[in-house]
């Protein structure tokens, strides 16, 4: 009786990530994927509301690096098209996490493509390159410890430390091939990478713009609405003390929190039994009737 509804509610979701009008299909799992099926980034990669809370922190504390809110002042539409920006990331975690192996690498060399063209001077006459690897490697290492910090919180709060260092040892694969150095493989890396990075941020008129077109999104109807407000809210709260000051964020309620791990767990019993949870042969290319449920 209550498969209808969760078939509407993942075709409903499915839409909000996919550009439907050009094309665009959810990324089908596949055995031959960049990593094996049992990688813990299969696990955290995979959730729906842990990767966008993850998401939203991981952008906020980008930002925070004047060359990195730079090359999104100078080279994105993000005023008019931040839920694109958005929904592109999610589009590439996805494809380069479980899609054939070639085609999480031809979105690698894409991304590539498009870095290495873009630079430009920073406020005070600082030139910057957007595939410099110091860069890179600040947006790496932010949006992966966001994404895992996010599952830990939200998915898996007794997630084993070894299991963790585990996740960041998989995901240093796409940061190499992003030109990224230095990567960390575990966790104790990545917290000194963020550490030493700190001297080198600030939060301004630019950083409050963009982040407050970032908290400010709301997608779809009222009930997207309310999730996207709660994910939102989440990943504020996600970020680190000193990074929350920075942007002048509120820490969530425990109500708040309690509101996001209830969403994660209604998605999951949401794709239970979905196409995109299932792992699929080669042979097929497309989704099973053209249509994700």
């Amino acid at each position: 009786m209550l498969e209808p509804v969760k078939v509407t509610i993942r075709r409903r979701i499915n839409e909000l990530f996919n550009d439907y009008e050009r094309g665009e299909r959810p990324a089908l799992r596949r055995a031959d994927a960049l990593f094996p099926t049992d990688a813990v980034a299969w696990r955290v990669n995979g959730d729906i509301v842990t990767m966008m809370i993850g998401g939203v922190s991981g952008l906020l504390l980008q930002m925070l690096h004047p060359a990195v809110l730079a090359g999104v002042w100078d080279h994105s539409d993000f005023r008019a098209d931040m839920h694109g920006r958005l929904r592109r990331t999610a589009k590439f975690i996805a494809v380069t996490t479980f899609d054939h192996a070639s085609a999480g690498q031809a979105a690698i060399d894409r991304v590539k493509g498009i870095h290495r063209k873009l630079g430009g001077t920073l406020p005070d006459g600082t030139p910057y390159k957007v595939d410099d690897p110091t860069l890179l490697a600040w947006v790496h290492v932010t949006e992966i410890t966001s994404f895992l910090d996010a599952w830990v919180r939200y998915q898996e709060r007794d997630m084993p430390a070894a299991d963790q260092d585990a996740y960041f040892a998989e995901m240093a694969r796409i940061g190499l091939a992003l030109g990224a150095d230095p990567v960390p493989r575990n966790r104790a890396e990545a917290e000194a990478l963020i550490q030493s990075m700190r001297p080198q941020l600030k939060a301004d008129a630019r950083t409050r713009e963009v982040a407050a077109l970032v908290m400010g999104q709301r997608i779809g109807g009222a009930a997207e609405g309310i999730a996207a407000g709660l994910v939102m809210a989440a990943g504020a709260d996600l970020l680190p003390d000193w990074a929350r000051r920075m942007h002048g964020l509120p820490t969530a309620r425990p109500a708040q929190r309690f509101a996001a791990r209830s969403l994660a767990r209604t998605l999951d019993w949401v794709y239970q039994g979905s196409p995109n949870r299932q792992v699929w042969p080669d042979e097929v290319r497309v989704w099973p009737d053209g249509a994700p449920r």
